[in-house]
């Protein structure tokens, strides 16, 4: 009757016993541990964080940090950390949160169109990725690299088209700049190319020109006649003679000046020396003004075949110009646009 008793009570202790344990494993792994209120997060692991790295960024997200912990020892989460960016979702267990980590660091598109400068550009790469600006501009600027691809100092930011492309967030600067090469070499396909030897110009031209036509005018409807003004200048042999070219020379020396709220190129500026200023030199500038669009660099490819050489824009109709095929007819329109210049205000 005693052993009876013995066993009885040793039976129960080890029912108990599987109870807690049960019941510990269940919610160690089982039960929701998210403590944020929003549908999702995302968490960043960069290339060389470490288990606690990654534990400390949880902690605050986790209602229980010591439980997860624990499990991410179980499943040796500890010692296989990768990099990148994760989604957590509201009410995951450790179970899910470790599998999360483990192996869905999934794509995300990344975007940039306005960034006019490597410097810019870099910038704002690097809020989106987990590479710095510092190492974005070094592989931007790495000469070896841009003289086997065919690129200059000047035109580097060519290398960079305006768009949508989805990266992972642990891409190096390196990987990054490749990336974009094999984007670049992907735009300029067969067509685009043979459409480019039509007109006579480089690769590079047509984005430098494409990028005085997006400053230009922003309305992409008009950039093809825009670029068709420019093309009948080079074909002519004139100077492309482009105000946007001018402030960007006045912006390389140093001055402060902010392109949005230049509304007029003085006559003094058009003596600035430099070879973006295309009143002075012939040709098309050596690297582009802007990160020319796709619009902008297809409009060039497919310019407006017609007799214009002149254009000012337009007060009656904001954000579109008027169009000349003479200089007298130019002269009064611009007489017209400078009236309404003197009218608004804008000296400068």
């Amino acid at each position: 009757m005693y052993i009876r008793r013995i066993l009885f009570i040793i039976a129960l202790l080890i029912a108990v016993a599987m109870g807690v344990f049960s019941y510990f494993i269940y919610s160690a792994l089982l039960v929701p541990n998210t403590n944020f209120e929003e549908e999702y997060i995302h968490i960043y692991i960069k290339s060389d964080d470490n288990y606690y790295d990654v534990f400390q960024q949880l902690k605050p997200q986790l209602k229980n940090p010591d439980k997860f912990d624990i499990v991410a020892q179980q499943k040796k989460y500890s010692s296989n950390i990768k990099p990148g960016r994760y989604t957590l979702e509201k009410d995951m267990t450790n179970n899910d949160i470790i599998a999360v980590l483990r192996s869905q660091n999934h794509p995300f598109s990344i975007v940039f169109n306005n960034q006019d400068r490597l410097p810019t550009l870099a910038k704002r790469i690097a809020q989106q990725i987990e590479a710095d600006s510092i190492s974005l501009m070094k592989a931007m600027q790495d000469t070896t690299f841009l003289a086997e691809h065919d690129f200059s100092a000047e035109n580097s930011l060519n290398m960079y088209i305006p768009n949508q492309y989805e990266f992972y967030w642990n891409t190096s600067a390196q990987k990054f700049r490749e990336r974009m090469w094999k984007e670049y070499k992907k735009f300029w396909n067969e067509e685009r190319l043979t459409k480019a030897e039509k007109i006579g110009l480089t690769p590079h031209e047509v984005q430098n020109l494409a990028s005085i036509v997006q400053k230009e005018t922003s309305q992409v409807d008009e950039r093809p006649r825009v670029a068709g003004v420019y093309m009948n200048r080079i074909n002519k042999g004139w100077k492309l003679e482009a105000d946007p070219t001018v402030i960007y020379a006045l912006k390389n020396r140093g001055l402060e000046y902010d392109t949005t709220t230049i509304k007029r190129v003085l006559y003094k500026d058009l003596e600035i020396d430099s070879p973006y200023n295309t009143y002075l030199n012939e040709g098309i500038p050596p690297g582009p003004i802007a990160m020319a669009d796709i619009s902008s660099i297809d409009a060039v490819l497919n310019y407006e075949n017609h007799d214009f050489f002149f254009f000012v824009a337009d007060p009656k109709n904001p954000g579109y110009h008027k169009f000349a095929k003479s200089y007298a007819q130019h002269n009064r329109y611009k007489n017209e646009y400078v009236n309404w210049l003197k009218k608004m205000k804008i000296n400068r």
